[in-house]
This record gives C-alpha cells, sequence and structure tokens, in this order.
C-alpha cells in the first residue's frame, strides 16, 4: 500500500456530493453578543405573584392603586350589600393603611370606576330633578358606558379582584338602583312594562327620561257620517307647514275625526304629546258605527300625567264630542293589546239601504277581461233579465239567494290606489230583516271580517260577483250604510 493512501482523507471533499467548493460546515455560526448589564433598579415586585382579594395583599394591592371604597368592596371577595358599603369599604382601607399600605402618588382617581360610585349622589340629585312633575310607579334604569372603559374595567378586575367580582356595569346599576329606592318613595325599579325610562350617560352624565306610552282600551259609536276614522291630512299639503289656503290651515282633509274626538281631551287629561289610534278595523267616512262600537287602543305619547279616574274621562269625552262620537269601556290596556286589535278577524253585521233600477246591470270589460293582473280570475256569471213586473216578493227572493254564499271580490275601483289589486273570498253569513219600499230596499247582513259590503250590493261593475244587482238585473245605488255590531271581545 503506497504512502498516500495511507494518509487520511479528508471527508469534506465528499459531503457535497463532490462540490466541496460549496459548503462552509462553519457558515452558519453567528458571534455571541454580550448580556446586558442587570439593572440594579427593577422592581422584581411587580411581576411577583400576589394573592387576589380576600387575601390582605390582594386588598393592599387595590388600596395603593387608589380603588374607591366602592370598588375595594366590589372586588374584595367579600358578601356587602350597596345599603352598608360605605361603611364597609373604609374599614378595608383602614386595615390596610394600617399594614402600611399607602396609596400611589399618581392615582388621582378610581382606575376601576373613574369615581362613578363617588359621584353617585350628585347622579341621583340630577334624575330627581329630571323626572320632576312626571307621574310614574314603575321604572327602568339603562347605563351607556364606552366600549374602551368597560374593557379596561374588565382586565383590570380579572388581574387584580376577588375571582366573581361583580361587573362595573351590573355593579353600577344595583348601586344607582338602591339609592333611587331610598329617594323615591313608592316607585318600584322594574325590567319589563317600565312607565318611565331613564338611561344615563357615565361618560357625560347626561340624563335623559322617557315616559312610555299609555294605552286605553274602549270601545267607540260614530253616530254622524262624515268623520274619518283618523286624521286625514290634506291632500293639497300633505299637512306641511302649517297647512295651506284648501284646508283653511288645518292641514287636514276633514275638520275631525275619530281618533281628535277621542284623543283630544284624554291628550289634555294625560298632558301627553300626541296621540295615535288602532282601530280594530275602520268604516268608511260616509258610514256610522253603532251598536256596541268598534274596539280601539288609543296610545297617549310622552304623558306627564298617568293615573286617572276612566269613568269621568269617559264622561268628558262623550260631553265634548257633542254627539258625534261615543266611547265606553274604557280601561288601561298594554302594547300587546294592539297587536290583538290589529290582528282579530271578527264578523260584522251591517244594515243596508239601497235603490235599484231602472238600468239593467251591465258588467264592464274591465271587470270582465284578464283582471287587470290580478292573480285569480272571477268566474263569469250568466246575465240576468229581470222580470216585467218587479215584485217586493221578487226582490227580497233574490236578496235571501245570497244568505251563505261565498262572495270572489275583486279590489274596488274606490280603494284600488291603496290596496293590492287581487281577489278575496268572503262569505255572506246571513241576510235578515228585509224591507222593499217601492224602488229602495233594506237588509241586515252578517259577514266574514274584510268584507266589502257596498260592492255586494252594486257589484263594482262586476267585480264582487255574486251581488244583488246581479241577482236583479238591475243598477243598484247604496244610499247609506252603518255598522251595526262588531262581533269580538
Amino acid at each position: 500500500m503506497s504512502g498516500s493512501e495511507d494518509e487520511e482523507e479528508d471527508w469534506s471533499n465528499y459531503a457535497s456530493a463532490g462540490y466541496s467548493s460549496a459548503y462552509d460546515p462553519w457558515a452558519d455560526l453567528v458571534p455571541q453578543e454580550e448580556a446586558e448589564d442587570f439593572d440594579d433598579d427593577f422592581e422584581i415586585d411587580e411581576f411577583a405573584s400576589i394573592r387576589p382579594p380576600p387575601a390582605d395583599e390582594g386588598l393592599d394591592k387595590l388600596v395603593s392603586m387608589g380603588a374607591c371604597d366602592y370598588c375595594i368592596v366590589r372586588l374584595s371577595g367579600q358578601l356587602y350589600s350597596w345599603d352598608d358599603a360605605q361603611n364597609l369599604g373604609p374599614t378595608i382601607r383602614k386595615s390596610s393603611e394600617e399594614r402600611g399600605t399607602t396609596k400611589k402618588d399618581d392615582a388621582q382617581f378610581c382606575p376601576f370606576c373613574e369615581d362613578l360610585f363617588v359621584d353617585m349622589d350628585v347622579l341621583v340629585k340630577k334624575i330627581k330633578s329630571e323626572l320632576d312633575g312626571i307621574e310614574f310607579k314603575k321604572m327602568q334604569i339603562g347605563a351607556h358606558f364606552a366600549k374602551s372603559h368597560v374593557s379596561e374595567e374588565d382586565d383590570l378586575r380579572t388581574r387584580h379582584g376577588a375571582n366573581g367580582s361583580q361587573a362595573l356595569k351590573a355593579a353600577f346599576n344595583d348601586a344607582l338602583s338602591q339609592k333611587l329606592k331610598q329617594e323615591l318613595k313608592g316607585v318600584e325599579l322594574v325590567k319589563e312594562h317600565p312607565e318611565i325610562m331613564v338611561l344615563i350617560d357615565t361618560l357625560t352624565f347626561n340624563i335623559t327620561a322617557e315616559s312610555r306610552s299609555l294605552y286605553l282600551y274602549g270601545r267607540y259609536r260614530k253616530l254622524e257620517r262624515g268623520i274619518p276614522q283618523t286624521r286625514w291630512p290634506c291632500r293639497a299639503c300633505k299637512g306641511r307647514d302649517g297647512g295651506c289656503e284648501s284646508c283653511n290651515d288645518t292641514g287636514l282633509q276633514y275638520p275631525t275625526s275619530v281618533q281628535d274626538q277621542i284623543g283630544e281631551p284624554l291628550q289634555a287629561a294625560f298632558e301627553a304629546k300626541n296621540t295615535a289610534f288602532h282601530g280594530m278595523g275602520r268604516e268608511d267616512i260616509d258610514v256610522r258605527c253603532l251598536g256596541r262600537g268598534r274596539p280601539f287602543v288609543i296610545e297617549l305619547k310622552s304623558p306627564i300625567r298617568r293615573y286617572a279616574d276612566l269613568s269621568e274621562l269617559t264622561e268628558l269625552v262623550n260631553a265634548t264630542s257633542a254627539g258625534s262620537v261615543e266611547i265606553s269601556e274604557l280601561r288601561s290596556s298594554r302594547r300587546s293589546e294592539v297587536a290583538r286589535i290589529k290582528g282579530t278577524a271578527a264578523e260584522k253585521s251591517y244594515t243596508i239601504r239601497f235603490k235599484y233600477g231602472p238600468e239593467p246591470h251591465v258588467i264592464t270589460e274591465t271587470a270582465s277581461d284578464d283582471n287587470g293582473g290580478a292573480d285569480e280570475q272571477i268566474e263569469a256569471q250568466p246575465e240576468v233579465e229581470p222580470p216585467a213586473e218587479l215584485t217586493p216578493e221578487f226582490v227580497k227572493e233574490m236578496i235571501t239567494s245570497l244568505e251563505g254564499v261565498t262572495l270572489e271580490q275583486r279590489t274596488p275601483q274606490r280603494v284600488s290606489h291603496r290596496r293590492a289589486d287581487k281577489v278575496r273570498k268572503r262569505q255572506v253569513t246571513s241576510i235578515s230583516e228585509i224591507s222593499v219600499e217601492g224602488d229602495e230596499a233594506e237588509m241586515t247582513v252578517r259577514c266574514e271580517s274584510g268584507t266589502y259590503v257596498k260592492e255586494l250590493v252594486h257589484s263594482d261593475e262586476g267585480r264582487t260577483v255574486p251581488s244583488v244587482a246581479e241577482k236583479l238585473g238591475l243598477v243598484c245605488e247604496v244610499i247609506w250604510l252603518d255598522v251595526n255590531d262588531i262581533h269580538a271581545d
């Protein structure tokens, strides 16, 4: 064996598959930096583990941070009530100071509540001033906090407070509730159905007191024609800018309404800002509403007064309406009853008087074509040839034949501008008390909710099938219509 073979070969010649010049085994080494000198002023205590309250060291930490008496109690882990928090807080603080704890010089206000609890008495005084003169027995309070404040307090409470400590917003509401109960005798703080809602902005101490609407249920009878159920804005000016010449600067198409006849005396009695009227359906302007009357709920917005003798108010409304509107069964209600009133599909009874003939009843092309886009077709009815001699017996027979039928009613022309164009099916429950005098007839009809009763008589040029006009084969014209009863409640 030659001397060269005895020499040890360099392994790096083969380590990179023949590319020894491309590999440097020391290339990934970095020089070690010199360690920094330890800061002799560094406070180890800041990172030391401190047992949270109710341990003494945890309470001492709260005191040194500048926590107020209320927050010391809230975060102490001890059982307490807000009635004795003012005594318990100073006691905990005194014990901590006796152990040598002092408040930090830079702690100018409580880091947890930002002195909200310290200023509680000032806040209660502002709330009492805002509520002065308003009648109420049930109150709900709410507080608005800045998101940053809530987040920061939550972090501090988690790090320095006892486990399960009450959050700032809940504690604030509890403390404020306790103080308000002491100051406002006879007032109940509730979470549902308040009579007044108090909102507090904790950043600005701005107080907003909202008097919730007062609702009253009753029934009304409209004894005169020509009165709409609710306020009807002027068609010309839409009620803007104090009205116009055509409405005598009232902003109203009609000078009064059922809403105003009932609402104005009640609005004055309860010192409310405005009213809203919710009826179980409505009658046309030229229709009276008799019998027991139509159920309604009137809403009195932002009332100052809430309590009154409703029987006396009933007499007041009936006296001031001068016989045009009467109310009965007035009682307290709630907002939920508005939905019931609006959603109840009650049968109704009517008395209607109409004139028939002598012109024959004619179905127009618009009524007999494809319904102008209505969803359903009204089945075409054969033309009726009236007898040569139109006797009262024949008229009564034709009217009676409509009892129990199901009407197909396309949206009448008189309401087509505000109702969807479609065909509605409504049942005629009964027809009674039919009388015929010359070329006029009168009858009492009970029918399903939503029936267009005038169209049952004159057919609206064939849009309602069947009808009295179709049965007689003559044009019919409604003279007057009265609502006898709404079969509800």
